[in-house]
């Protein structure tokens, strides 16, 4: 194993094929260390960000609103209210004498002039640490302000990024049930941990309206407050994010009774699988939803494939690096990439479970890095090692990339091109070949002289 290793970190690593599978995963993120993830405040944030009508206030010092809409773009069909970021802007003064009066009176004076659906009030350790009643203020604001008014408790040091995901669920869960919806068809579904970056949401809601299914809800990406207080009226929730809003579908499955489906939309297999899992939920209620799913499919299938050849002409053989916030996504793009031809050599996650790593274990080949919660000095050591033509990764890992000399793929908050759907694996192929083959890397001394004795070549 790689010197870049700490001796405290060699359980989160493991390798394919070599010895009986064993690797911590989901521990508690330490204040101050430097890896990768990202903490529970942030986790919370994610999930709620992309709810355009509602107000997100943080309660706490003004670095940690540093999390906006522009490094966690979610786009919105109608009101944009969420691409505005708030924060009380705690300072000594309020930690020695205590932030509720500055909480109140920022509440009363962003609901006045915003008018929003909802308020949804982040917090941060600072006032996990000086002890603010954050329930009581919101309860009172929303009584006085006759909207809901939800406390997040997302203080960043009491866990990690996947107890910010359960915090930002408790607080939808609050929402949920508040309205009734008599007129909700029953083939109907709610759309959980899409957030619809790059428009992925309006993607898959066309294949499912072609299908003949109602989306109800968006939970979260393109998400309205008053679609989450009916959303229990759906027939069926769609979970994507393994972490982000699995807890909220639980939660709605014992209060409510409605079933969830665990699907991805990245991909070709996944892609259709996920069509195929929702038409067979349905096909007792609409005999005919399984054909139109089937051509559908083909459809697709028909304008893709053809494309997806050409490019893996260039691309066979090339080897692929994955880091990524849920391990979920992970599955989907090593099957991607096989698409391609390409193997992928290291693969790794922000908040994978024991589960998740055990299946990435079972459907990678053997010597493959699979590395929970890591750090950038592991992940230089590893990429170097396996001299991975791509990485795929989010805006923390960019710069390791770059200046290692190895192409980049976006697939993480800031990305501007959809990857959902037929459509999206189109767009994701077309990106890893242009970065991959990308002639700029011929000029870097590391990788240099590997480029110029490869088979194929940019250009070639």
């Amino acid at each position: 194993m790689t010197t870049s290793i700490f001796e405290e970190r060699k359980d989160q690593i493991h390798r394919t094929g070599q010895g009986p599978f064993e690797l911590a995963c989901n521990r508690d993120s330490l204040a101050g260390a430097v890896s990768q993830r990202a903490c529970v405040f942030c986790g919370s944030r994610v999930v709620l960000y992309p709810i355009a009508d509602a107000l997100h206030l943080v309660h706490g010092p003004i670095g940690c609103a540093a999390y906006t809409w522009d490094i966690r773009g979610a786009l919105s069909s109608g009101p944009e209210l969420h691409r505005l970021s708030f924060s009380t802007d705690l300072r000594e003064k309020d930690v020695i004498f205590g932030g509720e009066p500055k909480l109140t009176a920022a509440l009363d004076e962003l609901i006045d002039r915003h008018q929003p659906k909802a308020a949804f009030v982040y917090s941060t350790c600072i006032v996990g640490l000086i002890g603010d009643d954050l329930k009581a203020v919101c309860k009172s604001m929303s009584e006085k302000k006759g909207i809901p008014v939800l406390p997040v408790q997302s203080e960043g040091f009491k866990g990690n990024k996947r107890e910010g995901y359960l915090a930002a669920c408790k607080a939808m869960f609050e929402l949920v049930g508040t309205k009734d919806d008599p007129e909700i068809p029953p083939v109907s579904v709610n759309i959980f941990g899409d957030f619809n970056l790059a428009g992925e949401i309006w993607i898959i809601r066309e294949y499912l309206e072609r299908m003949g299914v109602s989306v109800i809800a968006n939970v979260t990406g393109d998400g309205r407050v008053d679609d989450i207080r009916r959303c229990h009226g759906a027939a069926l929730n769609l979970v994507q994010c393994s972490g982000a809003t699995l807890d909220l579908a639980k939660m709605m499955e014992e209060k409510y009774g409605i079933p969830y489906l665990r699907v991805s939309y990245l991909g070709v297999e996944d892609m259709a699988q996920a069509l195929y899992d929702v038409a067979d939920h349905f096909a007792d209620k609409d005999p005919d939803i399984v054909a139109r799913t089937g051509a559908l499919v083909r459809e697709e299938l028909a304008n893709l494939l053809p494309e997806l050849k050409k490019l893996r002409a260039d691309l066979e053989g090339k080897r692929a690096a994955i880091y990524v916030g849920g391990a979920f996504k992970a599955f989907s793009l090593i099957k991607a990439f096989r698409h391609l031809g390409m193997r992928v050599c290291i693969v790794g996650s922000q908040t994978g479970t024991r589960e998740d790593y055990e299946e990435l274990a079972a459907i990678t080949d053997p010597g493959t890095i699979i590395v929970d919660d890591a750090n950038p000095l592991e992940l230089s050591a590893f990429i170097k090692e396996k001299d991975v033509d791509v990485f795929v990764g989010g805006v923390k890992e960019r710069p390791i990339a770059f200046k290692l000399g190895v192409g980049f793929c976006d697939h993480n908050h800031e990305r501007k091109i959809a990857l959902e759907g037929f459509v999206g694996m189109l767009n994701f192929a077309r990106e890893i070949h242009a970065s991959a083959m990308s002639p700029v890397w011929r000029f870097v001394p590391r990788r240099a002289k590997a480029l110029c004795n490869a088979p194929k070549e940019a250009g070639a």
